[in-house]
């Protein structure tokens, strides 16, 4: 495509990343989130290069579903993820441990690619500050069809108790192990296809460990498709997906599906990921030489 990634608006709400004259996503950093849904940063929307809408906002059965974001569904039974809380024996419950993940500044740095830098600070819902999170997002690999979104983020224990993280299914809800970077599909993704390194597909993938994912969906209005392809850091510990294609589209690469996940007094868990938007159909043959294309 030739053309570099840049910011188009930046105020004191949102901030705006285009190709061109597509905008490739808005991150709004400061949202007017209702409380139970827990406030937090998210991007939507989120474009391919062909100006499609990758992501769904507030949808009626999860309305703190909202785009793509950094979710914690259980960091020492504190809710960062927003809605009701998995309670073992008891199910979903609507607890007073909502949390809120707060933007305090950024750093932006632009070349071929384009990096923000973001610190933010998690509190609880009693208004303890928990967290202290780095993150960036950096725009890069823009393509003829497709663009990467690389994620990154170091979040920080700030207590002086170690914090737990966890999800539903390390509370005890079988396969609902959601928690970390989440994607929301729009409502035309549903019963799309899955695909997966090692010859994973389908809704098998639920809870199962890939170096990739990667999730075609069709687009409403237009005929034209979409794929999202998911790249987990061969760093990152302990990786399953959560992925669904029905009654909705997500994917979500967990780093606390199984297994909690403890970050001592000062310590610090570090993850990272890329996200590949892509317009059209991939196959498995073009996931596979795209991903090998662009290694870590």
């Amino acid at each position: 495509m030739g053309e570099r990634p840049v910011i188009t608006r930046q105020d004191d709400e949102a901030l705006v990343v285009s190709v061109g004259d597509v905008e490739l996503f808005t991150y709004v950093h400061r949202p007017s989130t209702p409380a139970f849904e827990g406030p937090k940063p998210y991007m939507h929307p989120v474009r391919t290069l062909a100006g499609d809408v990758v992501t769904a906002f507030r949808p009626h059965d999860h309305r703190w579903h909202k785009g793509v974001q950094m979710t914690a569904t259980d960091v020492s039974g504190e809710n960062f993820w927003g809605g009701v809380t998995y309670v073992r024996d008891q199910g979903y419950v609507a607890l007073p441990n909502v949390g809120t993940m707060r933007h305090d500044e950024f750093a932006v740095a632009s070349s071929d690619e384009l990096r923000v830098d973001e610190s933010l600070s998690w509190f609880t819902e009693a208004g303890e500050n928990w967290v202290r999170e780095t993150r960036s997002f950096t725009v890069r690999d823009v393509e003829d069809d497709a663009w990467t979104l690389e994620f990154a983020t170091t979040v920080t224990n700030l207590r002086s108790e170690p914090l737990v993280f966890g999800s539903p299914t390390t509370n005890g809800r079988e396969l609902a192990g959601y928690t970390g970077f989440f994607w929301r599909g729009p409502r035309s993704f549903t019963e799309g296809t899955v695909i997966a390194a090692d010859g994973g597909s389908g809704q098998e993938m639920m809870g199962k460990a890939a170096r990739w994912l990667a999730f075609v969906g069709q687009h409403d209005e237009v005929e034209r498709s979409s794929t999202m392809l998911f790249i987990d850091h061969p760093d990152n510990k302990n990786t399953h997906w959560f992925v669904r294609s029905t009654p909705f589209a997500a994917v979500n690469p967990s780093f606390a599906f199984f297994d909690t996940v403890e970050v001592a007094p000062g310590e610090s868990l570090n993850l990272r990921y890329r996200l590949v938007i892509a317009s059209g159909e991939w196959d498995r043959e073009h996931l596979e030489s795209y991903v090998e294309a662009h290694p870590w």
